[in-house]
Protein backbone atom coordinates (compact mmCIF):
# COMPACT_ATOMS: atom_id res chain seq x y z
CA UNK A 1 0.00 0.00 0.00
CA UNK A 2 1.45 3.36 -1.03
CA UNK A 3 0.84 6.26 1.36
CA UNK A 4 1.62 9.93 0.91
CA UNK A 5 0.75 13.19 2.60
CA UNK A 6 0.24 14.97 -0.73
CA UNK A 7 -2.80 14.89 -3.04
CA UNK A 8 -1.26 12.74 -5.76
CA UNK A 9 1.11 9.83 -6.20
CA UNK A 10 4.05 11.12 -8.25
CA UNK A 11 4.34 9.31 -11.55
CA UNK A 12 0.94 7.64 -11.16
CA UNK A 13 -2.60 8.51 -12.17
CA UNK A 14 -5.48 8.25 -9.71
CA UNK A 15 -8.09 6.12 -11.47
CA UNK A 16 -10.63 5.78 -8.63
CA UNK A 17 -11.42 7.47 -5.34
CA UNK A 18 -12.88 5.19 -2.68
CA UNK A 19 -13.40 7.70 0.12
CA UNK A 20 -12.00 8.65 3.49
CA UNK A 21 -10.27 5.95 5.55
CA UNK A 22 -9.02 6.15 9.11
CA UNK A 23 -7.43 4.23 11.92
CA UNK A 24 -6.89 4.91 15.59
CA UNK A 25 -5.16 3.52 18.62
CA UNK A 26 -5.69 4.52 22.24
CA UNK A 27 -2.92 3.66 24.68
CA UNK A 28 -2.49 4.26 28.36
CA UNK A 29 0.70 4.96 30.23
CA UNK A 30 2.49 2.17 32.05
CA UNK A 31 3.35 2.59 35.74
CA UNK A 32 7.02 1.81 35.08
CA UNK A 33 7.13 4.38 32.30
CA UNK A 34 5.49 6.95 34.59
CA UNK A 35 8.16 6.48 37.25
CA UNK A 36 10.95 6.86 34.71
CA UNK A 37 9.23 9.87 33.12
CA UNK A 38 8.95 11.53 36.53
CA UNK A 39 12.67 11.07 37.11
CA UNK A 40 13.49 12.30 33.60
CA UNK A 41 11.36 15.42 34.15
CA UNK A 42 13.70 16.41 36.98
CA UNK A 43 16.85 16.27 34.86
CA UNK A 44 15.44 16.84 31.37
CA UNK A 45 15.78 14.79 28.20
CA UNK A 46 13.73 12.54 25.98
CA UNK A 47 11.05 10.37 27.55
CA UNK A 48 11.95 7.26 25.57
CA UNK A 49 9.20 5.12 27.06
CA UNK A 50 6.58 7.55 25.81
CA UNK A 51 8.31 7.90 22.44
CA UNK A 52 8.12 4.12 22.00
CA UNK A 53 4.48 4.11 23.11
CA UNK A 54 3.54 6.71 20.50
CA UNK A 55 5.55 4.95 17.76
CA UNK A 56 3.67 1.72 18.49
CA UNK A 57 0.34 3.58 18.44
CA UNK A 58 1.13 5.30 15.13
CA UNK A 59 2.08 1.96 13.55
CA UNK A 60 -1.10 0.28 14.78
CA UNK A 61 -3.36 3.15 13.66
CA UNK A 62 -1.67 3.19 10.24
CA UNK A 63 -2.13 -0.58 9.84
CA UNK A 64 -5.84 -0.19 10.63
CA UNK A 65 -6.22 2.61 8.08
CA UNK A 66 -4.42 0.56 5.42
CA UNK A 67 -6.63 -2.47 6.14
CA UNK A 68 -9.73 -0.33 5.67
CA UNK A 69 -8.36 1.02 2.37
CA UNK A 70 -7.60 -2.50 1.16
CA UNK A 71 -11.15 -3.62 2.01
CA UNK A 72 -12.41 -0.78 -0.17
CA UNK A 73 -10.28 -1.94 -3.10
CA UNK A 74 -7.68 0.83 -2.90
CA UNK A 75 -3.96 0.44 -3.45
CA UNK A 76 -2.91 3.85 -2.09
CA UNK A 77 -3.89 6.46 0.49
CA UNK A 78 -3.28 10.15 -0.25
CA UNK A 79 -3.51 13.24 1.97
CA UNK A 80 -2.49 11.21 5.04
CA UNK A 81 -2.68 13.16 8.30
CA UNK A 82 -2.01 12.26 11.93
CA UNK A 83 -3.65 13.67 15.04
CA UNK A 84 -2.97 13.08 18.72
CA UNK A 85 -5.31 13.82 21.58
CA UNK A 86 -5.73 13.04 25.25
CA UNK A 87 -8.87 10.99 25.80
CA UNK A 88 -8.59 10.32 29.54
CA UNK A 89 -6.15 10.82 32.38
CA UNK A 90 -3.06 8.90 31.33
CA UNK A 91 -4.39 7.82 27.92
CA UNK A 92 -3.79 9.23 24.45
CA UNK A 93 -5.27 8.54 21.04
CA UNK A 94 -3.37 8.52 17.77
CA UNK A 95 -5.73 9.05 14.83
CA UNK A 96 -4.65 8.79 11.19
CA UNK A 97 -6.81 9.49 8.16
CA UNK A 98 -6.57 9.99 4.43
CA UNK A 99 -8.30 9.33 1.12
CA UNK A 100 -8.25 5.80 -0.29
CA UNK A 101 -7.57 5.73 -4.03
CA UNK A 102 -6.59 3.37 -6.81
CA UNK A 103 -3.56 4.42 -8.81
CA UNK A 104 -2.38 2.98 -12.06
Amino acid sequence: MFMTNIETVPGKTITACHGVVSGSSVRSKHVGRDIMAGLKNMVGGELKGYTELLEESRAQATERMQAQATQMGANAVVNVRFSTSSVAAGAAEIYVYGTAVTVG
